[in-house]
């Protein structure tokens, strides 16, 4: 047998990209301590905590109007099965933090969704988790964004943008005048 064939299966890790967004980081440089674009290991039985405060907080941000710990992430196993989750602490006695619009006050928790947006003051932080099966850490992946994310992502849920039918009159028109929609063949109009 050779060394390849003896070697150890290798395990995926769960990583954890974040994208983090706010209008004014090019002025005030908020994310400046954050380490963008390189992947970071955290063992799977810490807390990863995020606020102003470097002495207890992993990733910084530089902010007077965020709180010292404003949130938190911890890595875990649902019970009876093998898929592995984040769930998300709001810290923050002050600013509420909203999870895909949920609301949590201060130490609210959820689960984190697969891709979630995640919303605190002027802040936005696309969370977007690749699964993996390591059980002794998990890793996260930081990213920057240039544009808001609520903007990019989410334009396609407002209420004000239906697809319009290929003859081009929107089905809002006729709830509006309170009239519902019919069928009509293509040759009547």
């Amino acid at each position: 047998m050779s060394s390849f064939e003896e070697a150890e299966t290798e395990e995926t890790v769960t990583c954890l990209h974040l994208t983090f967004y706010h209008p004014c980081q090019g002025e005030k440089m908020m994310f400046r301590c954050l380490n963008f674009c390189k992947r970071e290991q955290v063992r799977a039985d810490e807390t990863a905590k995020f606020g102003r405060d470097s002495s207890v907080c992993r990733y910084n941000l530089m902010d007077t109007r965020v709180s010292r710990i404003q949130f938190s992430l911890q890595f875990f196993r649902k019970l009876h099965t093998s898929e592995y989750c984040f769930e998300i602490k709001n810290l923050s006695k002050k600013t509420k933090l909203t999870v895909n619009q949920t609301e949590l006050g201060y130490l609210n928790k959820i689960d984190l969704p697969w891709k979630c947006i995640i919303c605190f003051g002027d802040y936005q932080i696309l969370a977007e988790i690749q699964e993996g099966e390591s059980v002794d850490y998990f890793e996260t992946y930081l990213h920057l964004a240039e544009a808001p994310i609520l903007q990019e992502r989410c334009l396609p849920c407002l209420p004000s943008l239906q697809p319009i039918p290929e003859n081009g009159i929107s089905p809002s028109i006729f709830l509006s005048q309170g009239k519902s929609p019919t069928e009509i063949d293509e040759n009547e109009l």
